[in-house]
């Protein structure tokens, strides 16, 4: 006799409704979707806004607060709370930075020194052919790495990627120059222009060159 769909397990003798094995959280469920990536960045933001209108001490005790009361927020909801603790552990770090050097640029110094490393990382994965876009578009959307077989997606995904190298390194240069001239008021306004705007533009970029790759490479 046929086995009816209610009665299939699992391989570990689990029933599965209808025979579909559960779906895996996508890397962006991990993240907690976009208020989790946004919630993350709330310190920084704190920061730049308090050290504008006060001092280095109050604004980097300011940040962490912030970050402190996001994660609570986050946990009572009961969201994901990973975006959160890796926003509070990267104001941890800048703050330390900053405390160290006795300076309020120094707060801006790590995130300087990660867009560097992401552009670099950006531009050798497109020499590779492993260009970043595409490998974060299919983890975001719980694909797999078919993708890398069609040369015209490696193509698509290449320019997009491209496109991300751009904007970290343009971050790099405008904000390493304000960092250099010790101008910490423009550089904290900087970091606020050249943050959702400027990310804002390189994902609008993304999306155009994304959403003609099934027509071009079905």
């Amino acid at each position: 006799m046929e086995e009816s769909p209610q009665e299939r397990t699992g391989p570990i003798g689990a029933p599965v409704p209808g025979g579909a094995p559960e779906r895996a959280p996508t890397l962006m469920e991990q993240m907690g979707g976009v208020p989790g990536i946004v919630a993350s960045t709330v310190p920084v933001i704190v920061f730049v806004v308090a050290n504008i209108v006060t001092e280095l001490r109050t604004a980097v005790f300011a940040a962490i607060g912030a970050g402190v009361l996001v994660l609570l927020w986050r946990l009572v909801r009961r969201d994901p709370v990973m975006p959160a603790i890796s926003g509070l552990i990267g104001v941890g770090i800048c703050a330390l930075v900053a405390n160290q050097t006795g300076e309020a640029r120094g707060f801006y110094l790590p995130g300087l020194l990660y867009s560097g490393f992401l552009g670099v990382v950006a531009l050798v994965s497109i020499v590779v052919r492993w260009p970043l876009a595409g490998a974060i578009w299919h983890g975001i959307n719980g694909h797999g790495t078919e993708w890398r077989e069609d040369p015209r997606l490696v193509r698509a995904y290449g320019w997009a990627t491209g496109v991300w190298a751009v904007t970290f390194l343009a971050k790099v240069v405008v904000q390493g120059g304000l960092y250099l001239a010790d101008s910490e008021t423009w550089l904290g306004v900087a970091r606020l222009a050249m943050g959702y705007p400027l990310t804002a533009v390189a994902i609008l970029a993304t999306v155009l060159i994304v959403r003609r790759v099934p027509r071009t490479a079905t």
